[in-house]
């Protein structure tokens, strides 16, 4: 055999015996992490030693256990110390915490906006990968998660099954009920930074903070005033076009703003709804309760723009303050003089029409 002949034959031995090592290396390798998994699955296991008896649920500190199970018994013992709500685990009370903190730790990778919950964050990123697996059978229309196809699923379907804790309504989605409940139970979880005020609503403390701004980003296309919010730019230009299309149903009186009409009705109704916490009165809008309360608080929000006295209602305010601009806006309709008062024009008229019931004294 020559000699080139042999050097070839050996090249290919040691080539061949370099592979079968450079497997073998790898069968290891794969072993020492197939057994590094099984390590650590066992050691979660051993780890989870306490076992829920009602549902099979398993944790590694018996304090967990002990906070699972107030969920079966159906106890709420952690109460958050600013609004109130009470929760059965404390794990359920610090998620609620964050919503007062403004405490938002996750954020989206994709556009930086943060969030109070990770299954928030991560069901908002899906939007960016725009993965509409989910369709509906209905209409055909696609979602990105199983949960958002079930919830649109319910606009064909007709289904409500969150029901309020405190009347007979029923909703379809838990957003809504919960919106719901508030009326109820007063909750005001979003708080203003600002001035520390609270509202039942994200879009209505959103709307409030740009009072604090004094950005007046939305124009009326007819008379140029301007406004802070949309809603309020909309409300506004019914007086240009005379939309009222909330009608009364006792009497026809219409609205323009839906609220305006449900507050008009309970006139007819006689429901009074919104009571007092500290001596039980009863008032038919949260608008006449918080006014009310102020008698007990002793709270003075309303200050007179040209002297250090305040006010509980606005009415009083703007009433004083005329002692400051001279304005007089009760005008008498047979002589012209002007009043700053209504009791004043009232007392004035008296001159005009003495025998009538209507300005006689009783």
């Amino acid at each position: 055999m020559s000699d080139p002949e042999t050097s070839r034959m050996f090249y290919e031995d040691t080539e061949e015996q370099t592979e079968q090592m450079e497997v073998k290396e790898q069968k290891q390798e794969l072993n020492k992490e197939e057994e590094h998994r099984n390590f650590k699955t066992q050691r979660r296991k051993l780890k989870k030693q306490h076992t829920c008896s009602q549902c099979g649920k398993c944790f590694r500190l018996k304090s967990d256990l002990s906070n699972h199970m107030w969920h079966h018994s159906g106890e709420k013992l952690f109460n958050c110390d600013t609004c109130g709500k009470k929760y059965a685990s404390i794990s359920n009370l610090k998620v609620h915490l964050k919503l007062h903190s403004d405490e938002k730790p996750y954020v989206c990778s994709v556009c930086g906006k943060a969030f109070s919950q990770l299954n928030c964050c991560n069901r908002h990123q899906k939007t960016h990968d725009e993965v509409r697996d989910h369709m509906c059978c209905e209409c055909g229309k696609s979602f990105t998660t199983v949960g958002q196809l079930k919830q649109h699923q319910r606009i064909h379907t007709g289904e409500k099954p969150y029901k309020c804790s405190y009347c007979d309504k029923s909703f379809s989605q838990p957003g809504n009920l919960k919106s719901h409940e508030r009326v109820h139970t007063g909750e005001k979880p979003y708080q203003c930074t600002q001035c520390g005020e609270s509202f039942k609503y994200s879009t209505v403390l959103n709307e409030h903070l740009h009072i604090h701004s004094g950005e007046k980003a939305f124009n009326c296309d007819q008379c140029g005033k301007e406004f802070y919010s949309p809603s309020q730019l909309k409300r506004h230009q019914r007086i240009h076009t005379n939309g009222k299309p909330y009608v009364c149903s006792y009497c026809g009186k219409s609205f323009s703003v839906l609220l305006s009409l449900n507050d008009h009705q309970k006139l007819h109704t006689g429901e009074k709804d919104h009571v007092c916490s500290e001596c039980g009165k009863r008032f038919t809008t949260s608008s006449q309760l918080k006014c009310h309360q102020r008698v007990h608080t002793g709270e003075k929000p309303y200050k007179c723009s040209y002297c250090e006295k305040s006010f509980s209602q606005l009415p009083h305010q703007k009433t004083h303050e005329r002692i400051h601009t001279g304005e007089k806006l009760y005008i008498c309709t047979q002589c012209g003089d002007s009043f700053k008062h209504s009791n004043s024009l009232v007392l004035h008229m008296k001159k005009h029409f003495p025998s009538s019931p209507i300005h006689s004294s009783s």
